[in-house]
């Protein structure tokens, strides 16, 4: 089974920055469509980023602005930079695996992505 690992959580104040990451041991990431999706407690889990094999970048509203995603094929890692984060940014981060991120990779809120990590904890405090 593929296993996606994500790292790069932890505590920050409003307004400082974390980048996660996605690794994947079983397969290349460079060849699939890996997305970041967020789940905070009582809230459904929702989109964050896609980034496609060639690159191409998409964003959700809760990614807009001030998170980047970004991939580094040699190190068969995806990132996720988070800027000015905000406390309602709080949530565990997933990353996830398919072959496509298509034009509305975020409408099932993952449901159809195959793959997932088992997530890491993001807590923005004030």
């Amino acid at each position: 089974q593929v296993q996606l690992v994500e790292s790069g959580g932890g505590s920050v104040q409003v307004g400082g920055s974390l980048r996660l990451s996605c690794a994947a041991s079983e397969y290349t990431l460079r060849n699939k469509c890996i997305a970041w999706f967020r789940q905070a407690p009582g809230k459904e889990r929702e989109g964050v980023a896609t980034i496609e094999s060639e690159g191409q970048t998409r964003y959700a509203d809760a990614g807009k602005g001030r998170f980047t995603i970004s991939k580094d094929n040699a190190k068969n890692t995806v990132y996720l930079q988070m800027n000015a984060l905000k406390p309602e940014d709080t949530a565990t981060y997933y990353c996830a695996a398919r072959t496509w991120c298509g034009r509305t990779p975020f409408t099932l809120g993952g449901g159809d992505f195959n793959d997932w990590g088992q997530g890491t904890q993001v807590t923005v405090s004030s």
